[in-house]
């Protein structure tokens, strides 16, 4: 299949540091579709919420970036917080400086691995997941919307939401919560910056077996009793395809988002499931 054409396009994707990670996976196939893209992560662990094994350490989002240069690509690193605006604002700037545009913002940092039951969630964890999951796609789309309107040729901002944005997972209460949240903050802005041409539309993948789907798979295998086989068979036996989620299916689904076939498409929120929610 031939890709999209992105050439000439600028994107920054958030949370894009860690090997096999969707955020690898989405900035590897738009560069391989033509753009230039800002691979962002955090690069350092910033508390316990955050730590090393569960982020995009500086030498990995080296490594992601080495990876799409290898493979004639173009692409830089720049460490951020998404919870702190003035590093989204550096940012942003940074993608402007580097690349001499922002065309893409895809808002794909968040934290799934904090699970527990409602009563038993304490109020730090609920804190660290709706500010990574949600406030970080408001400030990071506050500031590169500002950036596209002044640039004047429009845009392209992609949530990556999740199958818990149209459902509900025992024990995720936070995560669930943010990725409602993160639809909400979708229409609203497809409302505000369509005028703009910016179109800011949702992917909702199902579960995909990630670093991070790794540690959901081990949680939630114990908690209803079953062996990780056992656990990883059921996901596949309830979807139609027979299958779990891959990278590949939401990369090829923000590539297309991305592109100027997808550019009557606003404020959607797309699934990425292989049919699993109508099961």
């Amino acid at each position: 299949m031939k890709n999209y054409d992105l050439s000439g396009k600028v994107a920054l994707v958030t949370g894009a540091g860690r090997a096999r990670g969707l955020g690898e996976g989405i900035a590897s196939k738009l560069a391989e579709c033509g753009a230039s893209v800002l691979i962002t992560d955090l690069g350092e662990s910033p508390d316990e919420n955050m730590p090393d094994r569960h982020i995009g350490a500086t030498d990995s989002m080296q490594a992601v970036v080495q990876g799409i240069r290898d493979r004639g690509g173009v692409a830089d690193a720049f460490p951020l917080d998404v919870r702190d605006e003035s590093q989204v604002e550096a940012a942003v700037a940074h993608a402007v400086e580097s690349f001499g545009r922002l065309d893409i913002l895809v808002n794909n940092a968040g934290i799934g691995y904090l699970i527990a039951a409602c009563t038993e969630l304490t109020e730090d964890k609920w804190d660290a997941v709706l500010d990574v999951n949600l406030k970080g796609p408001f400030l990071c789309t506050k500031h590169a919307a500002r950036r596209m309107i002044s640039q004047g040729e429009g845009g392209r901002v992609i949530n990556i939401a999740s199958q818990a944005a149209k459902s509900s997972f025992p024990h995720m209460a936070a995560y669930t919560a943010s990725k409602h949240g993160l639809v909400g903050l979708t229409r609203t802005c497809a409302l505000e910056l369509g005028p703009h041409g910016i179109t800011v539309n949702a992917v909702c993948p199902n579960h995909v077996t990630t670093g991070l789907g790794a540690v959901q798979n081990d949680y939630f295998s114990n908690h209803f009793g079953l062996t990780l086989e056992q656990y990883i068979d059921n996901i596949r036996t309830r979807n139609p395809m027979r299958r779990e989620g891959k990278v590949a299916d939401t990369a090829n689904a923000v590539a297309f988002l991305c592109s100027d076939q997808a550019i009557y498409i606003n404020g959607d929120s797309l699934n990425v499931t292989g049919g699993e929610e109508m099961h």
